[in-house]
């Protein structure tokens, strides 16, 4: 069984792939190993993805290449 870490009072940033406008911003958290928790910042107290590192990883490097269409 995984354990699901505590977020609250976790300190939260803008992804710096967010495209800057106030409706397309995810925020993400450091300081998981291994783990890389995900939110909407448009909605704070929503719910919380909690990707795998490796996965976000890969994710972010589509990005960079512009290969997601």
């Amino acid at each position: 069984m995984k354990t699901i870490p505590n977020l609250s009072g976790v300190a939260w940033r803008k992804s710096s792939y967010s495209d800057g406008g106030e409706d397309n911003c995810v925020e993400v958290s450091d300081g998981f190993p291994g783990a890389v928790p995900v939110r909407d910042s448009k909605n704070p107290t929503g719910g919380v993805l909690l990707f795998p590192a490796e996965a976000w990883s890969a994710f972010i490097a589509t990005v960079k290449a512009d290969q997601l269409s």
